[in-house]
């Protein structure tokens, strides 16, 4: 059991965020500390980096509601976790944070090179290299299905 894990979640996958609570949950003591953190970027993109749809603070709270929102979904009621909305590199970011807060265990999610996020496997291999604490990566939830799946359907061509 760890006393202080940190949580990196995407507030976009409600999925991902379930099964990483529940991961997480499994894993932490009766005592321990939950930190949920996500890294979103603050800035615009582009030709004009300095331009950007939202203020950093907009986009930090809209990140935090959506943590707020998760772990009042996921988080059983006996449990408690601090949110951590932080701006810039992923994998910078997380592991600056694992470090402040003296964390046991860090967990992660792992996409992969394919989806929305191609830079996350650089993400996941950044952060189990430079973290101060122990990394567990959780496979994406598609691709734990898509085994799931599989498995399945070799038990039925066995049975044939």
């Amino acid at each position: 059991m760890y006393q202080k894990l940190l949580l990196a979640i995407d507030p976009e996958d409600d999925g991902e965020g379930k099964c990483a609570i529940a991961a997480a949950v499994e894993l932490l003591a009766d005592d321990g500390e939950l930190h949920l953190a996500s890294v979103y970027h603050p800035g615009g993109g582009g030709f004009f980096p300095h331009v950007t749809d939202e203020a950093p603070q907009e986009k930090e709270a809209e990140v935090r509601k959506t943590l707020d929102l998760l772990v009042r979904k996921y988080l059983p009621m006996d449990r408690t976790a601090s949110l951590h909305a932080l701006a810039g590199n992923a994998g910078e970011k997380l592991v600056g944070l694992a470090a402040q807060l003296g964390a046991d265990l860090m967990i992660l999610v792992s996409r992969g090179s394919s989806g929305r996020w191609p830079l996350r496997r650089a993400t996941v291999e950044y952060v189990a290299v430079n973290a101060p604490c122990r990394v567990l990566v959780l496979p994406a939830l598609e691709k734990a299905q898509d085994g799931a799946q599989a498995d399945e359907g070799a038990k039925q061509d066995g049975g044939q």
